[in-house]
């Protein structure tokens, strides 16, 4: 049986789509934090001949993001430049990737791998995918927001111009931002919604994706977790084995990682994580961008989640995958745990 076919645990656990604690993280408030002391360290490890990349690990991946924030302001003030600029000057690839998208703020980061993922020819679906199925409504507006800001317009009406047909129009909804919060569950709908997707899938000849597209863009996640519970007493299948049945190309690919992130979102991330590892070749983008963006959210059940599944711990995965100081920064945020 897959993790994905297991619905039982669904009902008790937290979202982080939902909930907007931020204990299940790996990097917290650093005790004592004077922002000018940091800075004091930072120049000194980029200033001069070489650059102690020891020390710039150690202070931007032990700091909240808050606090990184704080650093960058007083950065500037002390030196006239910005922090980003001279990590930009004093360090490369991959690990200039990690440091800059650190002491980036998250909705800003959010906002441009976004951009990043429009940019050019063709647009990379599996990026935008996983940002618009994984973020809350906050995230998404905090994105939205700093879109706005950086390029004067509206990340929606950009969009648009990027992606089409029904993947586009699920696409669109989820990146509105306006999935519905409450938490209250109401049962009938939730058969009646697990009847709907029914009909509108395996029970008729082709399929009615306008349904699905709605049910599974606008309910809220509680709710859509008693229709996934009720779509199978129906169907005897899963949501997402009918998805993957009736669909295909990109709506399969969005719809199917909506569902995954309704059941459990740390899971869904670990498979990512598990993904851009396994095979020859390591998608360093895709472990910079989740080790940065979830590490304060729900790092810790994402590490738990991909002991349970891969039987080893998300740790020692980078130790063998990733070296240098790019694989020393990443298993900082990781950090050991169990």
């Amino acid at each position: 049986m897959s993790v994905w076919d297991d619905l039982d645990l669904l009902l008790d656990s937290p979202s982080p789509l939902t909930v907007t604690s931020t204990t299940r993280g790996t990097v917290k408030d650093k005790p004592n934090f004077k922002a000018e002391d940091d800075v004091t360290a930072l120049r000194k490890a980029m200033e001069g001949l070489g650059t102690t990349e020891k020390t710039l690990i150690e202070v931007l991946t032990q700091r909240s993001s808050a606090q990184r924030e704080l650093i960058a302001k007083a950065y500037e003030k002390a030196t006239g430049r910005t922090l980003v600029a001279d990590l930009k000057g004093d360090t490369s690839g991959d690990f200039e990737d990690l440091l800059v998208a650190l002491v980036t703020p998250p909705g800003v980061y959010d906002c441009h791998v976004v951009k990043k993922a429009m940019k050019g020819l063709g647009t990379t679906e599996s990026t935008l995918i996983e940002i618009f199925a994984s973020r809350s409504n906050r995230q998404i507006k905090a994105l939205s927001d700093a879109y706005l800001a950086e390029t004067g317009k509206s990340l929606i009406n950009d969009l648009k111009s990027e992606v089409s047909g029904d993947y586009g129009k699920a696409l669109l909804i989820l990146a509105e931002g306006k999935r519905d919060e409450s938490t209250a569950v109401d049962n009938a709908k939730a058969i009646a919604d697990a009847k709907a997707l029914y009909e509108a899938g395996e029970k008729k000849w082709g399929t009615d994706e306008a349904k699905f597209i709605d049910i599974l863009c606008h309910r809220s996640i509680p709710q859509l977790r008693q229709t996934l519970i009720e779509y199978k007493n129906i169907s005897k299948k899963t949501l997402q084995e009918s998805i993957e049945s009736e669909m295909s190309g990109n709506l399969e690919k969005l719809l199917v990682a909506v569902v995954k992130c309704v059941k459990n979102v740390p899971t869904y991330f670990a498979e990512m994580l598990y993904n851009s590892m396994k095979g020859a070749g390591t998608t360093e983008s895709t472990l910079t961008r989740i080790l940065v963006s979830r590490s304060e959210v729900d790092l810790l059940d994402i590490r738990a989640e991909y002991k349970k599944l891969f039987g080893c711990s998300l740790y020692s995965q980078l130790e063998s995958e990733v070296s240098g100081n790019y694989g020393n920064a990443l298993r900082n945020l990781c950090g050991q745990g169990e």
